[in-house]
């Protein structure tokens, strides 16, 4: 039976809704105070992250240290019922320290090796033992000060770990040393994995390796893959004051959706609760429905880390300011948006920010209250509507999404496919052709979760892998045993091709997944923007594939060995090759799409699997464009959550089961109206 997870902390048995709070940059202004508690009071905002780039208001001198000022905002935030997200502020040091202290700033490869100057954030050594040592000291200056106040709910540890890495003698000394750990002391055994014999590149020594040359692969993967560690093992020094002093205040650190830098699956194993920060750049399409699919994926994967609720740290109440063009959040996303995040299993609605600064970079950047601190304006309004909202779902917190598909999205896999020369140096777009499969089931209302390739696959029904070009260690056997067992398994194109260290397999493409596929792929072919191979289905297939669709970017020339045909090329030189290919394997059944299709490709393939498999739908009734429907459950009551990113009003049959909206206590039934940007959560109701 499906469980409730208690809340993220239980202090706070509500949804978090809140946004970044930074009460240091108004201390000219203390009347500001007051009024942002009246503010907030007015939006249903419960919860305000503080701190985050403040380490030069807590230290403006080395060993001077100044937390009056946020003594008094958490003591007026408790008072006022509210609680407190408060940062560690490594995410930006303080000038003095820079000056003093130069090995904390960072050696970048864009600034020609030298070390950054003390300009924006993100940009110190994670392994520099001075930063790590007074990040030390000031965690635990606010862990001994704020242990025990009334109003700290979570440990907010850094901010947005990314910048890219390091290249100072002390980083690539560590990074040296976590080689030899890999590679048991051997030279010659680095030296294979890493194939530098091509170009004479091999090492003699390990002091002369130096992660600058794009050439030799295997050591580019090794360095993402250190830079990850170093990063887990200083987020893990930073959290040592936090965990010793307040053992009971939960721990997360806010990541950035699909971000190529680090490897959030091995982060995540170090945090209490996954959060992360959203933000789409909606309205500059006219199919921009579609980005609902990217961001709901985000939030499958930030659930999927941990199994269970996580939070949403950072999104925009209204406008962005750092893309090419920042449209106005059009009237009902924003709360369309908060929603997606509860519908696909968190437990939060944060925001950057609460008030919008007036200065800087970011001060245009969309704030609950504006420069003219009024309540009056459309955003506030949208925001105040939507803390209403999240109030009225009390029984919905803790609840919990029951996922039978599962994405495989792997960060190694990707680091690979995006440094291979070839079959394009561009458009390779692994994360877009995840969320290209995935928006099938997105739109049918059917719940996934994304794993990676070190996950147990064995209690879903449809795993789906798109590109798995790196086959790591114990994953071919896992899927192999997945499908033996009953599961239904799907790969495709640039799939199979080489191993942990990006070294080719030599028993023939997808290599360890051939035999379990059926097929062997002996070339693939690149496509220009501009040209389109046409795919043809085969005469009663059983995938549900009927007619002509348009093949892109890649096709896999495929033979068959065991599989049986689906599709077959109908223009090229490779007319009549496989497109499109099924093993039976065991109880279960193994698909190879040797193409990049179009999307009605795509739904016709797994809206047929839907069917097949009897995948759980939150509605039994179909979607129209640009509209989802999720289910958070405790196994006794569904909570279904109906998120329109359509432009223009819609109408859903819903059949003969009957609903009550959760939010508003009204029966539904037959037929729901549902407006331009709209959002319903529905119980059903026996």
């Amino acid at each position: 039976m499906t469980k409730r997870f208690p809340p993220i902390n239980p202090k706070c048995p509500h949804f978090i809704h809140g946004g970044d709070y930074n009460p240091d940059q108004w201390l000219r202004t203390p009347e500001v105070l007051d009024e942002d508690m009246r503010l907030m009071k007015l939006s249903g905002c419960n919860t305000m992250t503080a701190g985050v780039f403040s380490w030069a208001s807590y230290e403006p001198r080395e060993g001077e240290f100044h937390f009056d000022w946020l003594d008094a905002a958490m003591d007026k935030i408790a008072k006022n019922g509210g609680y407190v997200v408060l940062a560690t502020p490594s995410g930006s040091r303080p000038a003095w320290m820079s000056e003093k202290y130069p090995e904390v700033c960072r050696v970048n490869a864009r600034f020609g090796m030298n070390r950054e100057p003390h300009q924006g954030r993100h940009n110190h050594c994670r392994t520099s033992p001075v930063y790590r040592e007074k990040c030390r000291i000031i965690n635990t200056k606010l862990a001994e000060r704020y242990k025990d106040h009334p109003a700290l709910l979570v440990w907010h540890v850094s901010n947005e770990y990314n910048g890219g890495p390091c290249h100072c003698e002390l980083c690539l000394e560590a990074f040296r040393e976590w080689l030899k750990r890999r590679y048991d002391h051997d030279l010659d055994k680095l030296n294979h994995a890493w194939w530098t014999a091509f170009w004479g590149h091999s090492f003699g020594e390990w002091e002369q390796i130096n992660p600058v040359d794009w050439s030799i692969h295997g050591m580019m993967l090794d360095w993402n893959r250190f830079n990850t560690d170093q990063t887990i093992d200083f987020f893990k020094a930073e959290c040592e004051p936090l965990r010793r002093l307040t053992p009971d205040i939960p721990i997360t650190t806010n990541l950035m959706g699909f971000s190529p830098t680090l490897d959030y699956f091995k982060i995540a194993r170090e945090m209490d609760v996954v959060s992360w920060d959203s933000y789409p750049p909606y309205h500059d399409r006219s199919d921009d429905w579609k980005y609902g699919a990217h961001v709901s994926l985000a939030h499958d994967l930030n659930r999927s880390l941990k199994q269970k609720p996580h939070m949403q740290m950072e999104c925009s109440p209204g406008v962005q300011n750092w893309k090419p063009v920042n449209k106005l959040k059009r009237p009902g996303l924003h709360i369309v948006e908060g929603l997606q995040c509860i519908a696909h299993g968190g437990d939060s609605v944060q925001y950057f920010q609460w008030r919008k600064n007036r200065g800087g970079i970011e001060k245009f950047h969309g704030a609950v209250v504006d420069h003219y601190p009024s309540e009056n304006t459309r955003v506030f309004k949208e925001v105040s509507e939507l803390g209403k909202i999240l109030a009225s779902l009390d029984d919905v917190v803790g609840t919990t999404v029951n996922a039978e598909v599962a994405i495989l999205y792997d960060w190694e896999n990707r680091w690979a496919i995006d440094q291979i020369s070839g079959p394009r140096r561009e458009k390779k777009d692994y994360q877009e052709t995840c969320v290209e499969h995935y928006r099938s089931f997105w739109s049918s209302g059917v719940s996934c979760d994304v794993v990676n390739e070190d996950s147990d696959y064995s209690k879903y029904k449809l795993l789906i892998a798109p590109m798995l070009y790196m086959v790591r260690p114990g994953c071919a056997e896992r899927i192999e045993e997945f499908v033996r067992n009953g599961g239904v398994f799907v790969t495709t194109y640039l799939s199979g091709i080489a191993n942990e260290s990006d070294l080719c397999f030599t028993n023939g493409y997808p290599g360890p997944l051939r035999e379990l596929m059926g097929v062997w792929a002996e070339e693939i072919d690149a496509l220009y923007d501009e040209e389109k191979v046409e795919v043809l289905a085969a005469e009663g297939n059983e995938a549900g594939l009927n007619g002509a669709y348009a093949a892109t970017t890649f096709c896999d020339l495929v033979h068959l060995e065991g599989a049986k045909a689906l599709a077959a090329y109908n223009s090229e030189f490779y007319k009549g090759r496989p497109a499109a290919t099924v093993n039976h394997h065991g109880q279960g059944r193994a698909y190879y799409i040797a193409s990049r299709n179009d999307d009605r490709f795509h739904a016709d393939f797994y809206n047929t699997l839907i069917n097949d498999l009897k995948l759980r739908r939150a509605l039994g009734c179909k979607l129209p464009n640009g509209v989802t429907a999720q289910v958070r459950t405790d196994g006794q009551r569904d909570f279904i959550f109906i998120l329109g990113f359509n432009r223009e009003p819609v109408q859903i049959d819903l059949g003969a089961q009957k609903y009550r909206d959760v939010v508003s206590g009204v029966e539904v039934q037959s037929t729901l109206a549902l407006p331009a940007y709209t959002t319903r959560v529905l119980e059903p109701v026996s």
